[in-house]
């Protein structure tokens, strides 16, 4: 028996795995960056990180059209129900049915991003259940159920997104939600202080923590910074002039960070040089993104001293959708090798889910004669 085109054992494995670690860690921390890229022939591009503290076992999904969903509230899963109008495909997490980060066949991708210290969640009273859907749901009911922004941004506002907690980690995770779709539009979708945000992002950028706008005010720190190297100087009669290349950026602020992060984000996706197609431009995302790449051990939480477990942020995997041709690409920690898979190839009108494993090595190639 399958659950979603996993193993039961295996299923059950995970979930008991995942509890352990939870309460082993405590602490599960996020460190993701996205970014949006717009190549010549018109092809969108978003790309992210996905960063944890322990393995999600996230696989590709598919989720096919007609598919029956109930949403989970405080009380279970009695909240809203809703039957997919769109297939979509991506990555999920904990072996959930749910999307963490994907694309639909319209071309719109959404993704969710840790948002600790700041996320507050829609108030929940009992006759909200029959629109109310978990933090965790809400990438895979816009994906399932629209096709452009403009039509997210006018139906966000109907559902209730409540406080659930996720039984396998025994708290509310904490997130808000970028959305792109295949004419460049961007918004982000916080909840703060219990009320909804909706925020066109222009930039196409996203981190975490605090808030979006926060983010766009912090920018203005940064006035000074040119993708041109600074020219020489006088001082004193003195001429000076830079090291090298790179100048006109020098401060850049370089931690690990979501302020910091998001900074640099801005500067290399808005900086680097136009691609001429979608597959160019995704692998100029990779590249970008390869600034943002966490090794284990650099991004650390307190020692558990108890079990001498060192808590640390790594870039369990990095993806990218094209908007245009509707293929998701990824690769992850364990292997660099850029991997895809093409929604419209896929089987948009079968009964279950479609579930394709991101788990395998790194294979190094010999170039000995």
């Amino acid at each position: 028996m399958k659950i979603n085109g996993v193993g039961v054992k295996k299923y059950k494995a995970v979930c008991v795995g995942i509890v352990v670690l939870s309460l082993l860690f405590g602490k599960m921390a996020q460190a993701c960056t996205g970014i949006r890229l717009t190549a010549e022939d018109g092809t969108v591009v978003y790309a992210r990180t996905l960063e944890f503290n322990i393995d999600l076992d996230s696989n590709v999904i598919m989720v096919p059209r007609s598919y029956a969903r109930s949403g989970t509230t405080p009380e279970g899963e009695n909240g809203l129900k809703w039957i997919s109008r769109y297939a979509s495909i991506g990555a999920n997490g904990v072996g959930l049915p749910f999307l963490f980060d994907g694309v639909n066949e319209k071309g719109l991708a959404a993704g969710t991003f840790y948002f600790p210290t700041t996320a507050g969640y829609m108030s929940y009273k009992a006759g909200d259940a029959s629109r109310t859907i978990a933090p965790w749901e809400v990438g895979s009911w816009i994906l399932e159920n629209f096709a452009t922004v403009e039509e997210v941004k006018q139906n966000i506002g109907s559902v209730v997104v409540a406080s659930v907690v996720f039984k396998q980690w025994g708290f509310v995770p904490p997130a808000h939600y970028v959305v792109h779709d295949a004419s460049g539009k961007s918004i982000v979708i916080e909840y703060v202080d219990g009320k909804l945000h909706v925020y066109d992002n222009m930039i196409g950028v996203m981190t975490n923590s605090p808030a979006f706008d926060w983010h766009m005010s912090n920018l203005r720190n940064y006035l000074n910074f040119s993708l041109t190297n600074a020219p020489p100087v006088e001082v004193g009669g003195v001429r000076l002039t830079g090291f090298g290349q790179g100048t006109g950026m020098l401060g850049m602020p370089g931690d690990f960070t979501p302020p910091s992060r998001f900074v640099r984000a801005v500067a290399y996706s808005t900086g680097v040089l136009p691609s001429k197609t979608g597959e160019e431009a995704v692998l100029q995302a990779f590249h970008i993104l390869n600034n943002f790449d966490i090794p284990k051990g650099s991004s650390r939480e307190e020692l558990d001293t108890v079990h001498g477990n060192i808590m640390a942020d790594h870039t369990i995997w990095t993806s990218a959708s094209d908007l245009k041709a509707r293929r998701f690409y990824f690769r992850t920690y364990e292997n660099s090798q850029i991997r895809s898979v093409d929604l419209m190839k896929m089987p948009l009108d079968a009964k279950t889910i479609t579930s394709i494993s991101m788990k395998g090595p790194e294979v190094i190639k010999s170039l000995n004669p």
